[in-house]
């Protein structure tokens, strides 16, 4: 997309639940995004999310912060409190050409109420879904209240971006009024890739050169299958085969996985080269969580070449095939340690499904994910009543990428 001279840059608004002040995928793919619109299109973004005093990293855009308390039984996270009028006049202030909504909180809802009364367009990424988190915590009663409360929401908006058709699909099955458009993620070929491994870096952790490793990559919180993973690992050793295994990441579950696997190798958490070099170094990725919308961290073990062994799920589905570039296991511990039991065995079965994931990965690069969200900005913004409609287009791609395919071959 190209700006055209003597028009002012595109405004967008954007509010997030938790923008950096904690590392997770979604914020991760949201900076990116804002730096996308900065640089590709001359966009001024103006950010409003809740922050904290030791930000996870420099966030993209301008941050505004927005009142907020810490969630009782999730310290790690900060619940928005809604827009305060001092707020609402920062964004008239702004005058937003269309407001992004990320999280279906106080904030987001407020934004949104915010939005119709200034007949700005509203698109909304989905990233998470909550009610999936609700059994991991002793409160699955509440998951019909939480996904009412969800497609309420994002049916109210103007376009829902879905990280997977099969989510997309979840909100078409309702007949929400919303226009649903696909948001895949993407991965950076240029950081993570089979070159990174590392033998150096295995020795230093204390791994034996001539055993594979698997690893776990994520936020240390039980919704990401921490005790499936554990009682994996539990299995396999009772079977003799004494695995090798490195958790990359921290979270307030993290004691808690330490006790279940004292041998395991705990780093903590890692970003830039220092997290590529050590995923790079693993053999095989485990990832036992049902709950994900997307797996951005699926698609960095994929770009890695490391043998795929996860849930058979919606998400894990929309990247890889069960035999092809994969293995695709039911959500129990025995069906995952027979999965790995096989791979630590076998090193050519390891390097078949890891270089058939590393091309897989291939099909998922962020300029054209990108790329397809200023397509879905644009329709939204030309989808707008005559009167509110720019009078010039701030911006135009060269060539749309259809929202269903996200420009990637089929499986």
């Amino acid at each position: 997309m190209t700006r055209t001279d003597g028009v002012r840059p595109l405004r967008i608004a954007l509010f997030s639940g938790n923008y950096n002040y904690t590392l997770d995928g979604a914020n991760k793919s949201l900076n990116r995004l804002v730096d996308h619109l900065q640089r590709t299109v001359g966009a001024e973004v103006r950010v409003y999310s809740p922050t904290g005093p030791n930000p996870a990293f420099e966030p993209m855009g301008q941050l505004i912060s927005v009142p907020s308390v810490k969630i009782p039984f999730r310290r790690d996270y900060r619940l928005a409190l809604g827009l305060p009028r001092a707020l609402r006049r920062d964004i008239q202030a702004f005058k937003p050409d269309l407001i992004h909504l990320s999280a279906p909180d106080l904030l987001g809802s407020a934004a949104l109420k915010f939005a119709r009364a200034l007949k700005v367009p509203v698109v909304a990424s989905l990233h998470t879904l909550f009610d999936t988190y609700l059994d991991y915590y002793g409160l699955g009663r509440l998951r019909p209240l939480v996904r009412r409360h969800l497609w309420n929401f994002y049916g109210a908006c103007d376009y829902v971006l879905a990280p997977t058709e099969a989510i997309g699909d979840e909100l078409r099955a309702d007949n929400l009024p919303v226009r649903i458009r696909t948001w895949a993620r993407g991965v950076d070929p240029e950081l993570f890739h089979p070159g990174r491994r590392s033998e150096a870096w295995r020795l230093s952790q204390g791994f034996a050169p001539d055993r594979p490793v698997i690893v776990f990559l994520g936020r240390i919180v039980m919704e990401k299958g921490l005790a499936a993973f554990a009682e994996t690992i539990g299995q396999l050793e009772a079977a003799g085969h004494a695995p090798q295994v490195v958790v990359i990441g921290d979270g307030p579950g993290r004691s808690w996985f330490q006790e279940r696997m004292p041998s395991a190798v705990f780093t903590g958490f890692l970003t830039g080269e220092t997290l590529a070099t050590a995923l790079a170094s693993g053999d095989i990725f485990l990832n036992p969580s049902t709950t994900e919308t997307f797996g951005n961290v699926n698609l960095e073990a994929m770009a890695c070449g490391l043998a795929m062994v996860c849930a058979d799920a919606p998400n894990t589905r929309a990247l890889l095939r069960h035999g092809r570039n994969a293995l695709l296991c039911a959500d129990h511990p025995s069906a995952y340690a027979g999965a790995l039991s096989g791979l630590l065995v076998h090193p050519e079965e390891r390097r078949r499904l890891g270089a058939a994931a590393l091309e897989r990965s291939a099909a998922y690069r962020w300029t054209e994910v990108m790329d397809a969200v200023l397509d879905v900005y644009a329709e939204a913004l030309d989808a707008r009543p005559a009167p509110q409609a720019p009078a010039v287009r701030a911006w135009r791609s060269p060539a749309k990428v259809e929202p269903r395919a996200a420009g990637l071959p089929a499986l």
